[in-house]
């Protein structure tokens, strides 16, 4: 990363050896494994330094946390939050929006998926049900 786009941020960051307010709230180490898996396939060693994914951690769930807690006060307006208030935060970046709308159409088009198959399971169990003699 850049040392242009690192400075950026409107909100001033605390030094490193100091942690974050979020930091000393959370448990620590629940995205290791997952963070470990994205550093390899983004180039990094297969076993990155536990400093460099801790570090990847609290970087990730700040940014996490702070489009939360924008998006919840976007959802407050109209009193619930929404995939939409998602959206509309991460509108200007293009490669992650059409990432997000791919990923719901994929969600949308396995909830189909899965409901075609429910269907066709209870129909079939019917049909069974209703082959089979009953024993008595």
């Amino acid at each position: 990363m850049s040392s242009s786009a690192a400075g950026n941020s409107s909100k001033p960051r605390a030094a490193s050896s100091q942690p974050s307010e979020t930091s000393s709230k959370r448990k620590r180490g629940v995205f290791q494994k997952e963070l470990q898996h994205m550093m390899y396939g983004f180039g990094d060693d297969p076993n990155p330094l536990p400093e460099s994914v801790t570090l990847m951690e609290d970087i990730v769930v700040e940014y996490v946390t702070e489009l939360v807690h924008k998006a919840q006060d976007i959802g407050s307006q109209r009193g619930k939050l929404s995939v939409e208030d998602f959206l509309y935060l991460i509108r200007k970046d293009l490669p992650k929006l059409n990432r997000c709308t791919e990923l719901l159409s994929m969600n949308e088009e396995l909830k189909q998926a899965r409901k075609v198959f429910e269907s066709d399971e209870e129909k079939l169990r019917k049909v069974f049900e209703v082959d089979e003699p009953v024993e008595g």
